[in-house]
């Protein structure tokens, strides 16, 4: 097996529907031996019985609950049988001939590397989706100066150039190379690949962005409404800087997050938001525990 395609799904039937249609419509026959894999993470949405009657070609993985991006990921690379894997999320369409730029230029590479594609959002516009590393100084802009949109701290490439981290949505490596590093399962989601790319850069592996590979990228497909995105960047951002930084660096970010969320709270009190104003309540406790 050259190729293993591996999705985790939890909850997002008609997401996944798109995106297997996708990938069997776009992949063209490159006399590359590939499998697709979706782990399923305790879906109620009926995304097993749709994968078992119209994609019957798939290997489906079934988890009774649902084990996080990470842990069902390493669980899809573990299983898998190709020596490349390609990771992409439920929320993915792939267009043209993506998978097979991708495989392409990963091949011809010399080097250890992760490799990830240009992440277009549902109106074909580009998606900031690789970036520099998240020093204390970058995420005080992500979240105090709006540094994602401003092409500061995620931005989408026109060129192939090398980055500190891709995002999790789309990420080729050999399979060895994944299992060499694995993802951290105690992260539960978000930032996860952030972390695993740190390591994997500490390592010698090189992280590249390749344009000319595109997916369609819904983002938060799992996630159900606003909270859950910015409460889990909170424990990300404090998991990761526990991990990997110092205790000053870490009371640091705390006094970061601290400050952002008091900041939100007086200004959603203010604009008589109620629902952002607890949001980041929920925040202030995770930035103070």
């Amino acid at each position: 097996m050259d190729l293993s395609i591996i999705i985790i799904s939890y909850n997002t039937k008609s997401l996944l529907e798109k995106c297997l249609t996708s990938i069997y419509t776009n992949f063209p026959d490159l006399k590359v031996n590939t499998e697709v894999i979706v782990v399923d993470n305790g879906s109620k949405d009926g995304s097993c019985v749709l994968v078992r009657s119209k994609f019957s070609q798939v290997r489906l993985i079934e988890n009774i609950t649902n084990r996080g991006f990470g842990q069902a990921n390493n669980q899809g690379i573990n299983a898998a049988r190709g020596s490349t894997i390609l990771l992409l999320n439920s929320d993915i369409v792939v267009l043209d001939q993506a998978i097979a730029n991708l495989y392409l230029f990963f091949k011809i590479q010399t080097q250890e590397i992760i490799l990830g594609g240009k992440l277009l959002n549902t109106d074909r516009t580009p998606q900031p989706s690789c970036g520099p590393q998240y020093s204390l100084l970058m995420i005080i802009m992500a979240l105090f100066f709006k540094g994602d949109y401003c092409g500061i701290t995620r931005y989408s490439p026109l060129k192939t150039r090398e980055v500190d981290w891709i995002m999790g949505a789309c990420m080729m490596a050999r399979k060895s190379t994944f299992q060499k590093i694995a993802f951290d399962e105690s992260i539960f989601m978000y930032m996860e690949e952030i972390d695993l790319q740190y390591r994997a850069k500490k390592r010698g592996v090189k992280i590249y962005f390749y344009p000319r590979a595109q997916f369609l990228h819904q983002g938060a497909g799992s996630s159900h409404g606003r909270a859950t995105p910015i409460l889990n960047v909170f424990r990300g951002f404090l998991f990761y800087y526990k991990k990997h930084f110092g205790t000053g660096k870490q009371l640091f970010l705390r006094i970061i997050l601290v400050f952002k969320s008091l900041s939100a709270i007086l200004l959603f009190s203010f604009q008589g938001k109620k629902y952002d104003r607890e949001i980041y309540i929920k925040a202030l406790k995770i930035a103070v525990s």
